[in-house]
């Protein structure tokens, strides 16, 4: 009987490992207008995702991704703004206020999501995965404000974390990306 027990045991925690997630490409998202939007469908792109609020002081850094994703999508980046309420209420709008605002006042043409939690009880498994010390300890830690940025290679692994008084526009922000994208 505890041979059976240990062997149902083991055959549990490998079913949960070959489940576990490997890359942000298991992961699947809803478009701001509600679409089912599995990140895979970036594979081979270098990613950006980053946490975005309307009525944050951060909020200004919309310009600077925007720049940034017109500069480089042609070379494979895609930024992907991932509204979330969890600092203070500074993004309380719902999906249509969210992507009025950024189209009407940042002239945002980069993919935003529907609203999430980036924090707490109800996280969602994204942030799960960004933020877990064991999918990487170099990046891994809570998120602390809006605009985090995480930047994802074409394997859809991690390449680097900025947080958010380090801007879209900064020198190493730019390296990392132009770094990602030379990368095959």
């Amino acid at each position: 009987m505890r041979k059976l027990a240990l062997f149902c045991l083991t055959l549990a925690l490998a079913a949960a490992a070959i489940a576990a997630p490997k890359s942000v490409y298991d992961f699947t998202l809803k478009s701001i207008d509600g679409q089912s939007t599995p990140l895979s469908e970036y594979h081979g792109k270098v990613v950006m995702l980053v946490n975005v609020a309307s009525k944050c002081g951060y909020t200004p850094q919309y310009t600077a991704l925007e720049a940034l994703y017109e500069k480089y999508k042609d070379k494979g980046l895609v930024i992907v703004g991932i509204p979330a309420n969890n600092f203070m209420g500074q993004e309380p709008g719902t999906n249509e206020e969210i992507k009025t605002f950024c189209s009407k006042k940042y002239n945002v043409s980069f993919p935003m999501m529907s609203k999430v939690s980036v924090k707490g009880d109800d996280k969602t498994p994204l942030y799960d995965f960004l933020t877990g010390k064991s999918t990487d300890p170099k990046f891994g830690g809570e998120i602390q404000w809006n605009f985090t940025k995480f930047l994802v290679g074409r394997n859809g692994s991690l390449v680097a974390r900025f947080e958010p008084a380090i801007t879209p526009d900064s020198p190493e922000v730019k390296s990392a990306i132009e770094s990602a994208l030379a990368a095959q």
